[in-house]
């Protein structure tokens, strides 16, 4: 019965009127309920996040408030020992301000005695905290430390604590000074366990052990997190963000954490899903009934409607009918809605083609085969299943068998049969896509005739809507492919001679396109497996000391011998090469360029290295004398146009000798490469650091200023006076005499600047070594005046 309900246009119409309301409505109930899901989700994620990062920044300022006034009020006990144990008790009440802040405040001494404390209703004077982490690691580590929480002594309360340590005059440590705060109930989060995100969601405190600092009242203290919740499993290993997780009561909640930057500690807000989301049920109950409100009015409208539009369909399906029978001569009848009228109009026009059509086949197929009879090519034309009807005489040649011959049998069958399967599979790919199938084949022609080869083109014949056969063209090309075989052997002799070569030999055309490349070019070029149509200059940069090269430089140039470049490929790969360049029938519009690529890296290496040898002290690889007065004769040619002057400091080594002389030249000459390694550390990246000799070093500061330079060659003099060699039980060192001076427009020559600072280091050595001394640029004559 439905089967029979469905088969009527009318009902399938309605039917489908009904689904597209229902699947309207589905889709929009399902756009909306996404898109406020979506805008739900956004907003309670953002309101999660501003609440975890309000209470994180909120703590990490507590903590950090907290740390710096302890470690302010510890920086100003420095006492001794004594005067610290005795006082500890006057000490600790006048903390006013830090009892403000800590709900307990403590002296302790080096050895772990709580030694005074306020308030004293706690009663933890006098006992022994050694064993505190907090303890250990402030008289340890000599630093302030905030504590991970831990069971107070005091009724067992979870508290946390925040040391500094304390030294007397010398430095030496002789105890601390301590704020503890109980965690839920005191002054650092009582306010924070209180916070509440909608009704039932809340926040969290944990550290990265998993112990939690704020939980829910009456769990335990310090209760360990949920190793198996994701969420904090992550966020023990620094996960910072938000995503979907499960609270401890199993449900799905919008879970956002973030890391404290004062102590290893994370936040956690909580939202469970189902109160976030609320919104979005009630409003898709309420669409629910409105739909089926909608449905029950749409359908009875919709069935009266369609059988009116669709009774003139039912006149027309009649009347073809007694035209595909022949009972009807004239056209149909043209009535009805606008696609009925030109389905009626598209039959009457088909039918006038259908009647054109025919009478003109057999004039176009007679005009066809007279056509191809003269064709100086093979035509070959067959049915749909591919046997032939009708072959030119240029085929017959090329087959050796006449048309009476071929007539009826199928086309395939002219296939050698080495290949007939394979031509076979691309042939019916190509005709069921009605496309033109090219390929070469061997014909499987008599033996007198020997190998045959052809050139295949095949296409369809037909109308759109139907296939009537194919039209084959078949060109010989067995001499051709023999020409090619004895050039293409000829070729291979080629390469295979530069294929040897350690020489790169490339061929381009005038558009830069490979041609052709050996191995060794193909090494150059940065180029794995096929060479072919590579473009050769986009692929590298060849390089000379004035220009780069590009392609209209190499076809404009003359022929070129010995050119010494750099050449860069697309992998980066950097080769020195001695390049040499031919032209071939230059200026024609097959002109090519014949490239020999010889690797020169060996020789300019070595250059290279004579090059450096020749700047540079070979102990200290720092510049030598020579290479440090060539830079200074370009900063005096410069000194007039820089708005700050530049500085030369010349650095002269103190008891260098007894090094030498105790330690012997080895420690010597490692004292000597640190201090190089202490110079270049100690300056910009654009300063000259050189070793003039011996224990003389030298070092130019462009455009940085006298003020500048003095404080750095303090800077330099200290980290020397505490560098220290070890050897065989013994220490060595040295200090130095600095001499600065500026670098002055007026100066003749580098020997009147290296005179000045060279002045400066007599002057320290004589003021008692260790120091810096700066002599000023000499007034000008024409300065003296007003």
């Amino acid at each position: 019965m439905l089967r029979q309900w469905f088969g009527s246009l009318v009902n399938r119409a309605v039917a489908l009127v009904v689904a597209a309301v229902l699947v309207t409505a589905l889709v929009l109930t399902l756009a909306n309920s996404f898109l406020s899901r979506g805008e739900l989700e956004k907003q309670a994620r953002g309101q999660v996040e501003t609440i975890a990062e309000l209470v994180a920044s909120e703590l990490d300022d507590r903590l950090r408030r907290r740390l710096d006034t302890l470690s302010h009020v510890a920086g100003n006990l420095t006492m001794s020992e004594e005067a610290f144990r005795g006082r500890a008790r006057v000490i600790v009440q006048q903390q006013v301000a830090l009892q403000h802040q800590f709900d307990g405040v403590y002296l302790i001494g080096a050895g772990g005695e709580v030694l005074a404390e306020t308030p004293e209703k706690y009663h933890q004077t006098g006992l022994d905290v050694s064993d505190r982490d907090y303890f250990k690691i402030a008289s340890s580590q000599l630093t302030p430390v905030i504590s991970a929480p831990y069971l107070s002594n005091y009724q067992n309360l979870p508290a946390l604590m925040i040391a500094a340590p304390i030294f007397d005059h010398k430095g030496r440590f002789i105890g601390m000074i301590g704020g503890a705060m109980t965690l839920q109930s005191g002054r650092l989060m009582k306010d924070i366990a209180r916070v509440r995100i909608g009704h039932t969601g809340y926040v969290r405190v944990i550290t990265r052990d998993g112990a939690t600092v704020i939980s829910s009242p009456g769990e335990a203290p310090l209760k360990t997190a949920d190793p198996d919740n994701p969420v904090f499993r992550d966020a023990m290993s620094g996960f910072e963000g938000t995503r979907l997780g499960r609270n401890g009561d199993g449900k799905t909640s919008i879970m956002s954490v973030r890391q404290l930057a004062q102590v290893p500690w994370f936040v956690v807000a909580v939202w469970p899903e189902r109160e976030a989301f609320a919104p979005i049920t009630r409003i898709a109950d309420a669409f629910v009934w409105i739909l089926l409100g909608v449905v029950a009015i749409v359908v009875p409208l919709a069935l009266w409607r369609f059988r009116r539009l669709m009774a003139p369909l039912k006149t027309l399906g009649l009347q073809i009918q007694e035209s595909h029978l022949g009972d009807r001569n004239r056209p149909v009848d043209i009535s009805g809605g606008l696609e009925i009228r030109q389905v009626a109009e598209t039959f009457n026009r088909v039918m006038d083609e259908r009647n054109d059509v025919l009478s003109h086949l057999a004039e176009r197929e007679a005009f066809f085969r007279s056509l191809t009879r003269s064709a100086p090519i093979g035509i070959v034309q067959t049915d749909v299943l591919g046997r032939i009807e009708f072959v030119n005489p240029a085929y017959e040649n090329i087959m050796g068998r006449t048309q009476e011959e071929l007539a009826g049998t199928f086309i395939m069958e002219t296939v050698h049969p080495d290949t007939r399967a394979r031509i076979l599979d691309g042939w019916r790919v190509a005709l069921h896509h009605q496309s033109i199938y090219r390929t070469r084949l061997r014909l499987d022609t008599p033996i007198r005739l020997g190998e045959v080869w052809v050139d295949v083109m095949s296409t369809v014949i037909g109308t759109p809507d139907k296939t009537l056969g194919t039209i084959t063209v078949v060109q010989d090309i067995t001499h051709e492919l023999e020409v090619e075989e004895a050039l293409r052997q000829e070729q291979h002799r080629a390469e295979s001679i530069l294929g040897v070569l350690q020489e790169g030999v490339l061929m381009v055309d005038v558009n830069g396109v490979i041609r052709y490349a050996n191995l060794a070019a193909c090494r150059f070029l940065g180029i794995e497996g096929d060479w072919s149509d590579h473009p050769f200059f986009q692929n590298i940069t060849v390089e000379t000391e004035d220009r780069v090269w590009s392609r209209e430089d190499f076809l404009t140039s003359e022929e070129l011998d010995s050119l010494y470049c750099t050449l860069r490929n697309t992998a980066d790969e950097v080769f020195d090469i001695d390049l040499t360049m031919l032209h071939i029938r230059q200026g024609l519009h097959n002109e090519r360029m014949v490239f020999v690529l010889r690797d020169d890296t060996t020789r300019r290496r070595e250059e290279e290295r004579l090059s450096w040898e020749a700047t540079h002290d070979s102990l200290t690889q720092l510049l030598n004398r020579r290479a440090f007065t060539a830079s200074l004769v370009k900063v005096l040619g410069e000194a007039g146009r820089q708005d700050v002057p530049s500085v030369l400091m010349l650095i002269d080594l103190d008891h260098f000798k007894p090094v030498n002389d105790e330690g012997g030249h080895l420690v010597g000459d490692d004292l000597l490469r640190r201090l190089a390694e202490l110079f270049k550390d100690s300056v910009r990246s654009s300063d000259t650091v050189a070793r003039l000799g011996g224990d003389e070093f030298g070092i130019i500061l462009p455009a940085c200023g006298l003020t500048r330079a003095e404080t750095l060659a303090e800077k330099i003099r200290t980290s020397v006076e505490s560098l220290r060699i070890e050897q065989d039980g013994r220490s060595y060192g040295v200090t130095t005499s600095i001499g600065l001076t500026e670098v002055s427009p007026r100066d003749s020559g580098p020997r009147e600047v290296m005179a000045r600072a060279d002045e400066g280091t007599y002057a320290a050595k004589s003021r008692g070594r260790n120091a810096v001394v700066v002599v000023p640029v000499p007034p000008d004559d024409g300065d003296d005046g007003a």
